[in-house]
């Protein structure tokens, strides 16, 4: 489903975020993303969308070289890879309600299609009851609970997730976790970039390790190596 090749990130004066980092990964697949803090995690998800342009190297979605995208098909496809982030990135005066149907409302859906999507994914997510507060005084989980049901609307086939839990206590990192698994189960591929060595260790799947920007490590449950 998504094929990066060789993939070159240099920041000037010469700083190089990645090094020629090429994997697959495949429809369905959960796939964690480790290394230290400046290995390039954040840098490699950003261009997995196209937020940040390579040097060099090519990244494919279902067979379609990002790069070679007009602005509009970028954006179609960027509806089918989602990301959510350490920093929720909500707008904290909008309610909960108003931050899910955003993507919604920018597609020109219907006030009845987006009310009636925005009450399925806040049930599934357990927020339905949030759904009139204001983002801004929600806690650190369901903030990021609502940053997962505002990219979910959309229906994307991949989600990146950059260190989601990096905000949230013990037991909302649990609970998101799960959720995620659960969205995963449902067909959504997955690429989750963490620190957390009990999320690597209770997840038990494919594990990608990058140092200094350069892939290292690419290996399957039971075998991998913190750094």
């Amino acid at each position: 489903m998504l094929v990066l090749k060789n993939i070159t990130k240099v920041y000037e004066p010469n700083i190089v975020a990645l090094d020629n980092v090429s994997f697959e990964v495949n429809s369905g697949e959960f796939v964690l993303l480790i290394g230290k803090s400046g290995a390039g995690k954040t840098t490699l998800l950003k261009i997995l969308r196209r937020e940040e342009e390579p040097t060099k190297g090519a990244v494919y979605f279902k067979n379609k070289n990002l790069l070679e995208l007009s602005r509009r098909r970028l954006g179609e496809i960027r509806r089918k890879i989602s990301a959510i982030h350490q920093d929720f990135k909500l707008l904290n005066k909008k309610t909960v309600f108003e931050n899910i149907a955003l993507p919604l409302e920018i597609l020109g859906k219907s006030a009845k299609e987006i009310k009636n999507e925005v009450y399925k994914i806040a049930e599934k997510l357990k927020i339905k009851s949030k759904l009139d507060q204001i983002a801004e005084t929600l806690s650190g989980g369901e903030k990021q609970k609502v940053c997962l049901a505002r990219c979910l609307i959309s229906k994307p086939e991949i989600i990146l997730a950059d260190e989601p839990t990096g905000n949230l206590d013990p037991i909302a990192t649990y609970e998101f976790i799960e959720i995620l698994k659960e969205i995963n189960k449902d067909g959504v591929s997955i690429i989750l970039a963490t620190h957390n060595k009990e999320i690597v260790e209770s997840l038990k799947t494919r594990v990608l390790t990058l140092d200094s920007g350069r892939l290292i490590r690419d290996e399957n449950p039971g075998k991998y190596t913190l750094i």
